[in-house]
């Protein structure tokens, strides 16, 4: 019994030819649906990379006790649970999350494992004066160091990863109980990407501005043509992504894998681009063209092709579904469930999946409906971090995070061992200012229109509250959310309609920057308007508390529009205050305030 798990970043369920109408062009993955199981209802869980991969090795979700960060000393890994029985496990990647502080124990769970550099600013090349004096923040000056060492599609990351996985497909083709993890960084963003993929999408390109591959995590205000150009580099990378997958399977062929080897083709998470006004993810409600997931398995054991399930099912699936082909236990602390059970008989799995980020909304689906529950009040909690590992993505907690924190009891998961607990910060992601939103999916796929329909959302909210104790949801989760943590849930605990009209204003689209009143004002950093004391009394007036206390998670230049762009406020103030402090304006150029 061999498996492969060839693993993307980033791929946009809503793009692919299984799934949708779509101008892109990957015939591969319409060729692997009809090798394989295509699942319509795979959502993801914890949010994003590397919280995602957790659940890859844990089969159990992540964002409910803490954020991005490594393996716990208490956690199953799938990886290493198969390399202690005997299975070979490899893992081929240019993902540079897992080499940073906060994914530095994945990879050695694995018997051996490879890594390919350049990917998203990766500390790879040593230019000293191209670091110093390019453009840009130091992580895309890094990045384009990084192209420069990739000048054909051979050198690129994606191309040396693949082949090095079909290297160990090659040198093992005749050995038996192993896993390759053949994960691909791409397509995430930057959408790097060599001729002739591009070529494939230039008819129709008008942009003809700067490079524009790398979207930022915020609102969109480009105009439409560079919109349009980022979404055809998004496309072009997919077709990249299409060859590397057809080169998997062609070497599958080639060597008869079909009838030993287990296949899954998954992904972590989507990417919005320009979808519900929105650039990338995390900061924005995770919306389905984020959670509702690609996902291809093939079992040579049931031999199901060109099949499609319904199942409601999620990454924390893959795990015990690995364990389980392999004649393994599943340990008692996963909580996903073996997708065997539904590759002969489409049968229900679960009544509903959670997904989410740590600090963010906390989400439920039945597969027909969506229910994002907020935070109860602009604080955003009690919210809390209970780890062993407290690391960040690319540095170590510092010194001021972990003055404050306490031992917390064992939880049910961690193996008789008590964790840090650590106060947490939910910082840009705040929940509340989106509001709880309730979608359904039957008549409104596109979540376009938020229901206020109090009979489903309580039905939903008694869902999410199930969900959450069979999670082991700490209580600080409950209060967070304004959900009891013991007792019944009841119509007192709706937040919908509360928070409906702060809902509706924060979803506003962000108008062109040139359309805003007082626009060269707005566009000012806000540390430079409140040394101005006219300037400050508006911004005061308009937005009060951002002067102390809302700017304290956001970079010293943001200008008003940035921070409307992170929803930090809605559109609507954001007009208010330009139309504010183009009224001072006038006076002050005249001398009449001080």
């Amino acid at each position: 019994m061999r498996a492969i798990i060839l693993m993307f970043d980033s791929l946009n369920r809503h793009l692919l030819a299984p799934y949708a109408r779509t101008v892109v062009d990957a015939p591969n993955f319409a060729r692997l649906a009809a090798r394989a199981v295509t699942f319509d209802d795979f959502y993801a869980g914890s949010l994003p990379c590397m919280p995602a991969r957790r659940e890859l090795h844990t089969g159990r979700y992540n964002f409910l006790h803490r954020s991005w960060g490594p393996l716990e000393p208490f956690d199953d890994s799938m990886p290493q649970l198969l390399r202690d029985a005997g299975v070979h496990t490899h893992l081929v990647s240019d993902h540079p999350h897992y080499w940073e502080d906060g994914g530095a124990t994945y990879h050695t769970r694995y018997t051996t494992w490879e890594f390919f550099r350049g990917q998203e600013g990766d500390p790879w090349k040593g230019v000293v004066d191209g670091l110093r004096e390019g453009s840009g923040p130091p992580l895309r000056r890094q990045d384009a160091i990084n192209r420069s060492y990739m000048p054909t599609e051979a050198e690129h990351s994606q191309t040396r990863t693949v082949d090095a996985g079909l290297h160990f497909l090659e040198t093992n083709a005749d050995a038996d109980r192993w896993l390759l993890q053949l994960e691909l960084f791409d397509p995430h963003e930057p959408f790097f990407v060599h001729r002739p993929y591009t070529d494939r999408y230039q008819d129709g390109d008008d942009y003809e501005g700067p490079e524009f591959d790398w979207p930022s995590y915020r609102k969109v205000t480009e105009p439409q043509e560079q919109v349009e150009h980022a979404r055809r580099r998004y496309a072009a990378l997919v077709s990249m992504c299409d060859h590397s997958l057809g080169r998997v399977l062609d070497l599958m062929d080639e060597h008869g894998m079909w009838d030993d080897t287990m296949l899954i083709v998954n992904t972590d998470h989507g990417f919005l681009l320009g979808e519900h006004g929105w650039w990338a993810k995390s900061v924005m409600p995770w919306f389905n063209e984020l959670v509702h997931l690609p996902m291809f398995l093939w079992d040579p054991r049931t031999r199901g092709a060109d099949t499609r399930r319904g199942a409601l099912a999620q990454t924390i699936d893959i795990a015990p579904t690995l364990l389980r082909y392999f004649g393994l236990e599943t340990p008692p602390d996963m909580q996903g469930r073996d997708l065997a059970a539904v590759l002969t008989e489409d049968r229900r799995l679960r009544e509903g999946a959670l997904f989410g980020i740590h600090g963010g909304h906390v989400n439920v689906t039945d597969g027909r409906h969506v229910y994002m529950r907020a935070s109860a009040t602009p604080e955003n909690g009690p919210l809390e971090e209970y780890t062993l590992m407290p690391t960040h993505m690319r540095g170590r907690y510092a010194v001021e995070e972990l003055a404050e924190w306490e031992p917390a009891e064992p939880l049910p998961f961690t193996k008789g061992l008590r964790t840090l607990r650590i106060p947490g910060a939910g910082g840009w992601m705040n929940p509340w200012r989106h509001g709880t939103l309730l979608f359904d999916l039957d008549s409104d796929p596109g979540q376009q229109r938020p229901l206020d329909d109090p009979e489903t959302e309580l039905r939903m909210l008694r869902l999410l509250a199930s969900l959450l104790r069979d999670a082991d949801a700490p209580r600080s989760q409950f209060e967070r959310l304004g959900i009891p943590y013991e007792g019944p849930v009841t119509e007192r605990h709706l937040l919908v309609r509360a928070q409906a009209a702060r809902a509706a204003a924060t979803a506003e689209p962000m108008p062109p920057p040139d359309e805003l009143p007082a626009a060269d004002l707005l566009g000012r950093p806000v540390l430079e308007l409140l040394r101005e004391p006219a300037y400050r009394t508006v911004v005061e007036e308009r937005l009060p508390g951002l002067a102390h206390t809302e700017l304290v998670a956001f970079p010293a230049g943001a200008t008003p529009i940035d921070l409307a762009r992170w929803a930090l406020f809605p559109v609507g103030a954001l007009r208010e205050l330009g139309a504010g402090l183009d009224a001072v304006r006038p006076r002050l150029a005249e001398g009449r305030v001080r």
